[in-house]
């Protein structure tokens, strides 16, 4: 098993490097992480994120390489070579450099530059140097940079590090240029292109130092130098030309047919000469002779036309290719600006509405008056409801992105949907619904998939069909539609209501974002309008589609199909934990700087006899830590000075054992992946509901052994 994961690995290493056919490589190396799973082979599992993540940093995917890059360093420990840890840790400094995020890219290239050393791995180091030149000069530190590039051109000889001593030279004509210093730039370019010629680094490379030479010559008054580099720059890029030549070439008149036609002639006039042909025969000679130059003219005027066509079409097609590639960069910068809008504004909306939520539920625990009740019930509702609202917008632009991962893990489907049902309890109460669930007998196995994207469908559907059918009926089935002799399942689900319905006009348009239908409908039923829009992007991931059958007055029904792979072992379900045993006598330290967020989570926390210490800002909280002992450390990721990551990083630099759980109003440009990268244990999110809060508290105290998972 382990040589066919090498071979898949090899085989799109080989599609990557060799033959730039990147949707082989990925999907080569997909298989091999498929065959790493089945195997549990962590170390090769490790190996093959890193070479998905290099893949596609080389086609300009940066969030998906920094992913699988964050995958790679989670799965190494000492017993991997530290040359494939640095090589990630590199790797994300390239993708957040490239992403115009410097600060992040210097952590990571530093920690790369630490590896390195250990190893003494000179070039490795010396290529790191040259990404913090280049970063100064992005900083516009031009001095500083030329320092730092100059003492790498000093410690690489030319033989031995030619790709980056080429590189090296390059950045530093960059800089003259940018200071306007040209004359020195060419000297700086001219050095790397003779490096380039001697050791044949690349022909990219030589194509953009021919280019920047053109470049400074002209900037530099030097007209006929800038003109021949021009021309050594176009012989190496325009396969157009090429393409022209070779098509004008394949239409000309065969040279040697021509000659040939000549040598015909030339004879016929001896032969007219020797025989004494008649004038008659000579005048048709004549005849010939012109319709012949007359056809070879028109020809010649028929290519020169064409010629020009081609030459006018292609400047018309090199303006339009123009147009395009500036509308395509308008479009990613607007998205950029949207995906940036949406994750700075649900985080400073969940920051007051953790606060909102949290009194709330503190003052509901404190018995409150029955005039009281109803008013803070009902901002328990508008909380929640604002809550729902913002996750269902970040989720709409999160299945837009290319962020969304599918998983394929083990879950059992009757206590799945079973615990969805039970969720409903008390919305279908309140609807007076008679709900029936109805599975399949024959799936009593686990499969093995995405069970939240799961949920996520099975809620969205439910939560309608519940709402739009008050006093009546909902219907949920699970059938096993067939099954292949390899464990491949497919299933049918179908939701049902006997509801309102939905017009057959209004269809069409019922899946798109924020459509319910009409004003009326959104006015009397409420909610977002997000939900049968998310339940749609979700299975055209996962390469199914929903399909809706609904009569005006007489219901809805919404079904769909999914493949899955059988499960192994039957999943044990947890039994509730005795909370407050668990809490008894805990020391807690909260790091945290708002100070409602203080008084909320600290109250939270005695109300179950946690004694819970808070500190507002990094700094203090890491010398903290050195002096004092505690059960948990809750983190908030944004503190004033150093960041929650940053003091987490600074902490386990000491004490590797305790849990740190991170609190955050997570935003579109986090993940827990990159939280945990840092060495937090867990993390939860603003505004957290406090089952769920307590649960992860009470897992980490009661098995302190998964902090070290």
């Amino acid at each position: 098993m382990n040589d066919s994961i090498d071979y898949y690995l090899e085989i799109g290493l080989f599609n990557k490097d060799e033959k730039k056919f990147y949707n082989k490589a990925i999907d080569y190396t997909e298989k091999a992480i498929e065959l790493a799973r089945e195997k549990k082979n962590n170390s090769k599992l490790t190996e093959c994120y890193l070479q998905l993540a290099t893949i596609y940093y080389d086609i300009e995917k940066n969030d998906l390489a920094i992913d699988y890059y964050i995958r790679a360093i989670n799965g190494y420990n000492k017993n991997f070579p530290l040359t494939n840890l640095a090589l990630s840790y590199y790797g994300l400094g390239k993708c957040y450099l490239r992403k115009d995020n410097i600060r992040v890219a210097e952590i990571y290239f530093e920690k790369a530059a630490l590896l390195y050393k250990k190893l003494n791995f000179t070039e490795a180091i010396e290529l790191i140097n040259l990404q913090k030149g280049i970063i100064q000069k992005e900083k516009k530190n031009y001095s500083e940079s030329k320092k730092i590039i100059q003492s790498v051109v000093n410690k690489l000889e030319d033989d031995a590090f030619s790709s980056t001593k080429t590189e090296a030279f390059f950045q530093l004509g960059e800089i003259e240029m940018k200071q306007n210093e040209y004359a020195k730039a060419i000297l700086f370019y001219k050095k790397a292109l003779e490096i380039n010629e001697k050791n044949n680094v690349d022909v990219e490379s030589k194509k953009k130092l021919f280019k920047q030479l053109s470049e400074a010559h002209e900037k530099n008054k030097n007209n006929f130098e800038a003109f021949t580099y021009l021309k050594k720059f176009t012989r190496l890029n325009d396969s157009i030309e090429k393409t022209f030549i070779n098509y004008d070439s394949e239409n000309m008149i065969d040279k040697s047919q021509f000659d040939e036609q000549l040598k015909t002639i030339e004879q016929l006039d001896k032969e007219k000469k020797s025989q004494q042909k008649t004038l008659r025969f000579s005048k048709l000679i004549s005849i010939l002779s012109i319709a012949l130059i007359s056809i070879l003219s028109l020809l010649s005027l028929s290519l020169y036309r064409n010629n020009k066509i081609r030459i006018s079409t292609n400047k018309l097609l090199k303006e339009k290719n123009k147009e395009l590639l500036a509308e395509k960069e308008r479009t990613e910068l607007a998205s950029k600006a949207r995906a940036d809008f949406l994750s700075t504004v649900s985080h400073e909306l969940r920051t007051p509405l953790n606060a909102i939520n949290g009194i709330t539920y503190l003052l509901l625990q404190e018995k409150p008056k029955a005039s009281q009740l109803n008013y803070l019930k009902s901002l328990e509702f508008s909380g929640n409801y604002l809550l729902n609202f913002i996750n269902d917008i970040l989720e709409i632009n999160r299945l837009e992105s290319d962020k969304v991962v599918i998983e394929k893990i083990d879950f059992n489907l009757i206590e799945l949907t079973e615990n969805i049902v039970n969720s409903f309890q008390e919305f279908i109460h309140e609807n007076n619904i008679n709900c029936h669930l109805d599975i399949d007998k024959s799936i009593n196995y686990n499969l093995k998939g995405d069970p939240t994207k799961l949920s996520q469908i099975l809620i969205n559907l439910l939560n309608n069909a519940i709402k739009f059918s008050v006093n009546g009926d909902v219907w949920l089935t699970i059938k096993q539609k067939n099954e292949t002799h390899n464990g491949i399942v497919t299933l049918y689900f179908e939701v049902k209501d006997n509801g309102i319905g939905i017009p057959k006009e209004k269809q069409k348009a019922i899946f798109d974002s924020f459509s319910q239908g009409s004003v009326e409908i959104n006015r009397t039923y409420g909610g977002t309008g997000l939900g049968l829009s998310i339940v749609k992007k979700i299975l055209e991931l996962v390469n199914s589609e929903i399909h809706l059958t609904s009569e005006f007055g007489e219901g809805s029904t919404f079904s769909f199909e999914l493949i899955f792979e059988k499960g192994a072992n039957k999943i044990i379900k947890e039994d509730a934990e005795n909370y407050l045993n668990i809490f008894t006598s805990k020391k807690i330290l909260l790091v945290e700087d708002n100070k409602i967020n203080q008084m909320i989570t600290q109250k939270m926390l005695e109300k179950v006899a946690i004694d819970c210490k808070i500190i507002d800002n990094g700094e203090d909280a890491i010398e903290d830590i050195k002096v004092n002992n505690y059960d948990l450390i809750l983190m908030d990721v944004h503190l004033p000075g150093i960041n929650g990551t940053e003091a987490t990083t600074e902490i386990r630099k000491f004490n590797s054992t305790i849990p740190i759980i991170a609190l955050t109003a997570i935003s579109l440009n986090e993940n827990r992946e990159m939280l945990l990268s840092f060495g937090m244990n867990e993390v939860i999110t603003k505004p957290f509901e406090p089952k769920h809060f307590y649960k992860i508290i009470a897992q980490y105290l009661t098995n302190p052994l998964l902090s070290d998972s």
